[in-house]
């Protein structure tokens, strides 16, 4: 075997060794800080652990402005701010990826029941 195979060949061995890309469920146990339970028997895991995507984030857009009516009044319109996403929930059921390596978490979704 050439030494290029044999450098290509223990790469490869040890990106399988060290924990490949997994599926799991979690459970949403807080939300300020951020924390996911995948096992009740082990100490949930941390924001510090997990990648939120925008998509699962908290907004709302506040489009709250006055006009003129013409006859020399205001009228203020949208007072409220507009709820476009809730967000992650204390209790939501989560979908996650554990990336290669074991320490980091992507959050793909929430899961929802049919």
């Amino acid at each position: 075997m050439r030494l290029l195979d044999l450098i290509k060949q223990a790469g490869s061995d040890a990106v399988n060794a060290g924990y490949p890309v997994s599926i799991f469920t979690g459970n949403v146990v807080q939300i300020n800080p951020l924390e996911v339970s995948l096992d009740p028997q082990r100490e949930p895991l941390t924001e510090d652990f997990l990648l939120v995507p925008e998509s699962l984030t908290h907004l709302e857009l506040d489009l709250k402005h006055t006009h003129s009516t013409g006859e020399g009044t205001t009228e203020e319109a949208l007072a409220d701010p507009i709820l476009i996403r809730k967000g992650l929930e204390q209790g939501d059921v989560v979908l996650l990826l554990r990336m290669q390596g074991g320490l980091k978490y992507i959050v793909l979704d929430k899961v929802v029941e049919p």
